[in-house]
């Protein structure tokens, strides 16, 4: 069944105007430039992970939205993307730990995955009142 929905005065097929995925999209790019100067020896290991995790929130929101298919299938791509937030925070806490990553970096990327991450709980809500 496909609809034609609109959240947050947003089109479905419109996700890239969506202020969740542009800042999502944003601390991704942020982060792949970041990794670029960690430890030569993490390229397959926290750089590699951080990567992959940065990436899935803008991906999951971008094919949640391209599918057009259900409400419940977008939801479920939004629940994975804010699922690669609390992954992200977790490999973030890690580089930090093992003073990978500067404190004054580490609370910048914490406090964006945490506005990304109360972004996707809102649109999700929104998605369930409009059942």
């Amino acid at each position: 069944m496909s609809y034609q929905l609109t959240v947050e005065g947003v089109k479905m097929s419109e996700y890239r105007k969506l202020g969740v995925f542009v800042k999502s999209y944003e601390l991704s790019i942020s982060l792949y430039r970041y990794t670029k100067h960690l430890p030569k020896e993490e390229r397959y290991g926290l750089v590699s992970q951080i990567r992959r995790a940065s990436t899935s929130i803008p991906l999951n929101i971008a094919e949640g939205y391209g599918k057009d298919d259900t409400k419940r299938e977008t939801v479920r791509y939004l629940r994975m993307a804010k699922g690669s937030c609390a992954e992200l925070s977790v490999l973030l806490d890690m580089c930090n730990d093992l003073n990978l990553m500067e404190d004054v970096a580490h609370c910048k990327y914490m406090k964006c995955i945490e506005e990304i991450s109360k972004m996707l709980y809102g649109l999700i809500k929104s998605f369930q009142t409009h059942n």
